[in-house]
Order: C-alpha cells, then structure tokens, then sequence
C-alpha cells in the first residue's frame, strides 16, 4: 500500500533548455552586501550570462566587492537609478536592504528592466501593490528569490497536496526559527526599521509561508491576528555588541492566525530567537489524510526530515513515511538559472510577484494587526 502511494508522487522528469552562450545576458548587481555574494557565485556558472554593472550607496563598497570576487570590466554607480539610466541591461538582482526593494524594483521595470528581487519582497502590503502594477505595465519579468520553491523536498510537499491524498485542506500550521539568530554578523542593516523595516517575519517568515501556501494553491489571505515581540534583540545580554540593542528596531518572534479563501485557517509562527529550539514542526490538515513537515533546528529552506502522511486504510489508522529527497545541485544556482531562462526565452517568472504579493500581504498583515492590537482585514486589489 505504501509503495503504491509512494508512486503518486515520483518527480515528472522536465527537460532542461540548451544554454545558449553566443547571445549573452546583460545583467547589473543594485547592493553589494552578502548575499549579492550568492548571485554572483551562480551567475558566474552561467555561460550566457556577464555582469557589467554594480551599485551601492556606500563610497567604494562595490569596487571592493568587485575586486574580492574577481569581477572584471564591470563600471561602478552609486545608486540604482544611475546604473539603470547609464546601461543597457536585460537583468538586475535587487540585493539591498529590505526597506529600498521596492523602489529599485519599480524603477528597473519602469526602464524596461527584469529583475530577480531578494526576499522578502518588500515591507509593506502597499509597496507590493505597486511592484505588481509596475510588473504588470511593463511586461518585463519579475522572479521574487524564494530559492527553496527549488529544493526537491519542498517539491515534494506541493506534489503530496496537489494529488489529492489529503482530500480538502481545512488547517495549516507552519513557522519556524532559532533558539538564537538574530543576523548582526552583517551589520546592523537587518535590524534597523530603516533599513530592515520587518525582521524575522520578513528574513525567514517568508520562507516558510511560502513553503504551505505554494503547496495549498496560495489562496487569497482574508483577515489576520498578529502578534510580534523584540525581548531579544532589545536586551544587550544577547547581542554582539551592546548599542546594537539601542538601534534594534525590528521584531525578532512573530505568529499570526490568518483566515485564508476557502475556508482554511493558517496558524503561523517565526523567530530569530527564543527559549526552545523549534516552535513544532509544520501540518497540513485534510479531511482525508494530515501532513506532518519536520521542523529544523534553525529554519534552512528544507526539512528536518521524512514527511509522513496519516490516513486510513481500511478502517486502520497507518502513516506513509516519504523518505527525504536528494538535491541534484544547488538550489541558489537553480533559483538563478531559472531567472536567467525566463528572461532569454520569455517563460513566466519561475516564482511569481502574483502569488508572492499574498505572502507579503500576511506578513504586513501580521505587523498592523500587532500594532493595533486586534484583527484586521486584509485588502488586495485584483490586478489581473
């Protein structure tokens, strides 16, 4: 019985476009900071692709930047409206800080621009309206980086959802975080609001919403009851560094209880630090059979091990374990492979601002709600 369940869900082998190397894709990086390190490394892998252009607001950061990962013939700009205006670019990575990702993003498709935007994809509901309506003006493609859509066992989850096995899902819980890892290692930039604007909610919330809503079809997000705190990142006993207490300005532990279309209620909690190693592993309730996705120690984009499927068989209460699946390659090359395809080739955003815009919709949604101290509702306009 196993076996023949196991067999719904074995991977539909997709063929893999031929890299065209003689035409190649010209892409400029907008921030430098580490994870501009990432993008760089994976387009490097990319045969067709050649970086020509770097931005930063900080006096000489991308010429280091440039020069400690030997990127060469490549000019410098000081801001993301003078690359764009100084360049011919098929493609950009947006990898500034949070509060700044969607200006960069509007203005580079204003300008006829794709753009592979790092998560999250912006702070506020509002901005992310308005990234959609550039998105959809210009007709340019626009990915969010959401690189575990790419991790075969993320796949999984989807596949076991989308077949059916579970029947109608009525409850979800997910989350996730860190007994501590409040990012300071980089700076401060995470945990400014200028900067960073939402704090774990937007670093690794995203994730694992994304990971749930992608599998139960990202139904439209109705109303929210958030809740945020900031006991850790506002007490130098567990900082780095004691004014890195002071200029704290960001949540570090979120949970929200959402009411999604359909009738399915989202159960959601994150963190960058607190007293337990996991807030629990996350489920995906339905009237036929339950889901369990192991919880990580410190949320990485996968799982902490096998799914398992509870369901009845024959009047007998059984589990179907689903053995964890391997990755062939990294996900972070793959997340920018498949921008660099979608944009050669015209395919659709690999992951879509369209659905991404109810993920930011919650995570905002989670921030007023706690601000206000009640529940909201949540608006989003039909842009389609």
């Amino acid at each position: 019985m196993a076996e023949s369940i196991l067999d719904r869900f074995d991977a539909v082998q997709v063929e893999e476009l031929k890299v065209d190397s003689d035409k190649k894709l010209k892409v400029g990086i907008i921030g430098t900071g580490w994870i501009a390190e990432a993008h760089v490394h994976s387009y490097a892998k990319c045969p067709d692709v050649e970086i020509v252009a770097l931005a930063d607001l900080v006096p000489g950061k991308a010429e280091k930047f440039a020069d400690d990962y030997g990127i060469d013939n490549v000019r410098f700009y000081p801001s993301h409206k003078e690359l764009i205006d100084n360049e011919e670019l098929d493609a950009v990575s947006v990898c500034t800080y949070n509060a700044t990702h969607a200006e960069c993003t509007i203005y580079a498709l204003e300008h006829g621009v794709a753009v592979l935007l790092e998560k999250p994809m912006c702070v506020t509901l509002e901005e992310a309206i308005e990234i959609r309506k550039a998105e959809i003006k210009s007709g340019k493609v626009l990915s969010i980086g959401f690189q575990p859509r790419f991790d075969e066992n993320m796949k999984m989850v989807k596949k076991i959802v989308q077949s059916g096995e579970l029947g109608e899902v009525y409850y979800v819980q997910t989350g996730g975080g860190r007994r501590r890892g409040i990012p300071t290692p980089y700076g401060t930039t995470f945990i400014e609001k200028e900067t960073g604007g939402i704090g774990a909610l937007g670093d690794i919330g995203c994730y694992s919403l994304d990971m749930v809503m992608n599998a139960i079809g990202y139904p439209k997000p109705l109303t929210v009851t958030g809740y945020v705190s900031d006991f850790f990142g506002k007490n130098p006993k567990y900082m780095p560094k004691p004014e890195y207490a002071e200029k704290f300005g960001v949540d570090d532990f979120a949970a929200g209880f959402v009411r999604l279309e359909g009738g399915i209620i989202l159960d959601f909690r994150i963190s960058w630090a607190m007293h337990l190693d996991t807030p629990g592993d996350s489920l995906i309730l339905g009237k036929n059979a339950g889901l369990r996705i192991p919880s990580t120690g410190c949320w990485n984009g996968s799982i902490g091990g096998p799914l398992k499927v509870y369901h009845d068989v024959a009047g007998k209460q059984v589990s179907t374990e689903i053995p964890e699946a391997k990755n062939d390659g990294d996900n972070f090359d793959k997340k920018i492979r498949s921008f660099v395809d979608a944009v050669k080739y015209n395919l659709p955003a690999p992951v879509p601002a369209k659905e991404i815009i109810y993920n930011q919709a919650i995570l905002d949604g989670i921030a007023k709600s706690a601000a206000l101290g009640r529940e909201i509702e949540i608006h989003i306009p039909d842009l389609d």
